[in-house]
């Protein structure tokens, strides 16, 4: 995922969580900011909590992969996803569809555009 994809800064991160609206199921919580840009910036948060770094890198790869895979339906805002306790033990559909859950109801994704493995 390219850098202009990406939200690193803390003061990103900050304005994201205190302007943003939260949505959440069991594995992930998405806070979401509405912003006028050309296409979609995401944040990940991934927990100590949930292991060491093999663990939590694991799982970002697998959220980005996603992410990517999505990235047509995606609309135009910055978000942070956040994994919840759980999340290191699910396999990669497992992710895809929480993920792909939590972004629906945030209204982050629409279903109806292609994404990349339809192509």
């Amino acid at each position: 995922m390219r850098k202009s994809y990406r939200v690193k800064s803390e003061k990103d991160f900050n304005a994201i969580f205190k302007k943003g609206q939260n949505v959440a199921n069991r594995k992930f919580v998405v806070y979401k900011l509405e912003k006028d840009q050309k296409h979609f910036r995401v944040g990940l948060s991934v927990s100590k909590k949930l292991g060491n770094a093999v663990v939590r890198n694991r799982i970002k790869r697998k959220i980005r992969h996603v992410l990517m895979q999505y990235q047509k339906g995606l609309l135009t805002a910055d978000f942070v996803v956040i994994a919840r306790k759980g999340v290191e033990d699910l396999d990669y559909r497992q992710i895809e569809r929480n993920l792909l859950h939590v972004l629906k109801i945030a209204n982050l994704y629409q279903e109806g555009l292609m994404c990349e493995k339809e192509k």
